[in-house]
């Protein structure tokens, strides 16, 4: 059975995510702005955090010394485990989401825990659901509770070596249809009453296709799912004003009659409220992507 990441064929940068359970997002109650930070900061671009950053200030060995945020995905340079690939959302408010599905040295294989890091967010990364910019312009990563997790220093160099693809040693550029995706989303519907992270955690189905297809949101950020006959999973979170941003990981490639496309629903949704007990899936421009219906 074949698995393969979305990053290999969603290549169009979506947006970020805002608040899982115990998460908040920058948006959100109990969170502030960062010491320094200017007004001219907010309205946030996360097309800003396109770039190759040094990590600083995180306090963990295994951190990784480079973050390279590209449009199509992220990679964590330089951890414990080598480098590590997977996707991130952001959007205007601040809210942040960062997954990890890939490890790209063959060498993991016999480091204790580097396999399952392979499929793991680290810790200090996990924590991560809002960004900022100081005074000076560099981004900052905050906890749900806005305090500094991480600060991104401009200008890494990555140094090719083994697990190094060729594509990560090129400086990231934002295109046009990147700034597009990271645009701000269209309003909720007002007949919608926007996502609560505590309603939304639990399973999930289509309230119409295969049978077999489902989604189910953890409390702490996790979801997996299945269109009917492929396993999917990825993270997710919310935030003000019915946001709803997630990740998609990797996915089994088998043929399925009638199946239900739930993690490019996922992938694509920026907003997500309740149709009286229905769930309503919608992308940046509005457009209703799915409904699903609670069971049990």
């Amino acid at each position: 059975m074949v698995r393969q990441s979305y990053l290999a064929t969603l290549v169009v940068f979506g947006v970020l995510l805002a608040g899982c359970d115990g998460q908040t997002g920058a948006g959100s109650a109990g969170s502030g702005p960062v010491p320094g930070a200017t007004e001219a900061s907010r309205p946030l671009a996360p097309e800003k955090l396109v770039g190759s950053w040094t990590i600083a200030d995180v306090g963990d060995p295994g951190a990784g010394k480079i973050l390279r945020f590209a449009p199509s995905g992220l990679h964590l340079i330089g951890s414990s485990c080598g480098t590590l690939g997977g996707s991130w959302r952001a959007d205007v408010d601040g809210v942040f989401l960062a997954d990890i599905d890939t490890a790209f040295s063959a060498a993991v294989e016999g480091i204790p825990g580097c396999e399952r890091a392979s499929q793991d967010v680290p810790g200090w990364l996990r924590r991560v659901t809002a960004y900022q910019f100081d005074g000076s312009g560099r981004p900052v990563l905050l906890d749900d509770l806005a305090r500094p997790v991480a600060r991104l220093i401009p200008g890494a160099t990555p140094t090719a070596g083994p697990d190094m693809m060729a594509s990560e040693l090129v400086p990231p550029v934002v295109t046009d249809e990147a700034r597009q995706a990271l645009a701000p989303a269209a309003a909720l519907p007002e007949a919608l009453a926007a996502v609560d992270r505590r309603r939304l955690a639990g399973r999930w189905v289509p309230t119409d296709g295969h049978k077999a297809a489902y989604v189910e949101f953890t409390a702490d950020g996790e979801w997996r799912g299945s269109d009917g006959c492929n396993d999917e999973s990825g993270r997710w979170i919310t935030g003000a004003g019915g946001t709803l941003l997630a990740t998609a990981g990797s996915a089994t490639l088998m043929y399925c009659v009638a199946s239900v496309p739930v993690g490019e629903w996922l992938w694509t949704a920026r907003r997500a409220g309740f149709d009286g007990a229905t769930l309503v899936l919608l992308d940046a421009q509005g457009k209703e992507k799915g409904r699903l219906r609670a069971v049990d």
